[in-house]
């Protein structure tokens, strides 16, 4: 099962450079407001972490450009889970510009988990199995 959910949005002027077009340095935003919208929609926020003991930290983060966005400019950003057997959350992302639905980047990230005294784990903490086996039966 494919989990993904996607979030509209309206380029900022706060989020552009002198000419007008989007600062990389806005993307890493965009897909943690896509991450945030996913952990609400699924059960996966970062304090439902927290509170069973664990971090999430970012260990990689991948961009690839294709389009330039503009200021007012409005888009839509897609996340999807990418399942793996492995002690991490990986999400890909795709970001599209509206009304004509071209994508201008996408990418993916990667998060491992690390528990309260920040040691890495290196097995599936019980509470993401649990998560897991209910949200990809």
């Amino acid at each position: 099962m494919l989990l993904k959910t996607e979030k509209e949005f309206e380029i900022r002027f706060s989020e552009v450079d002198s000419m007008g077009i989007v600062w990389h340095g806005a993307y890493p935003l965009y897909f943690e407001d896509a991450r945030e919208k996913f952990g609400k929609e699924f059960n996966l926020e970062y304090l439902y972490m927290f509170e069973h003991g664990f971090y999430a930290p970012l260990v990689e983060l991948h961009f690839e450009y294709k389009r330039p966005l503009k200021y007012k400019d409005r888009a839509k950003i897609e996340i999807a889970y990418r399942n793996t057997d492995a002690a991490k959350l990986i999400f890909d992302y795709t970001i599209r510009s509206l009304p004509d639905n071209q994508i201008v980047a996408s990418g993916y990230s990667v998060q491992v988990f690390l528990d309260k005294t920040f040691n890495l784990m290196w097995e599936l903490p019980e509470f993401f199995k649990k998560w897991k086996n209910f949200y990809l039966k």
